[in-house]
């Protein structure tokens, strides 16, 4: 069984909302987390495996590369102008960029 584990982040201000994929593309959780180093820290050293993480740039896209490349086995920090599917190549099913589970 495979334990890879693909980790999007929608980072805010004050909160992070996050969604975690296994190899399969099935979704395992989705989770809010206050956007506080140790708490970010705490989820991430909370789950096992082969960790892949991505977030868009912004404001605080330096602070979190530093803060859990330690922590991941792949970190991509991504561009929102150039990364976006068009509307026309996302499945019916699919989420917007942005996603928010909140």
């Amino acid at each position: 069984m495979s334990q890879e584990k693909y980790i999007g982040m929608d980072v805010h201000q004050a909160t992070i909302s996050v969604a975690v994929m296994d190899a399969h593309g099935k979704l395992l959780m989705e989770c809010l987390l206050e956007t506080r180093a140790s708490t970010i820290v705490d989820f991430i050293q909370g789950l096992h495996g082969t960790l892949s993480l991505t977030f868009e740039e912004g404001t605080s896209a330096a602070w979190l590369h530093d803060l859990l490349k330690p922590h991941v086995s792949r970190l991509v920090v991504c561009d929102p102008e150039t990364s976006r599917l068009p509307p026309s190549e996302c499945s019916s099913g699919s989420r917007p960029n942005g996603w928010d589970p909140v």
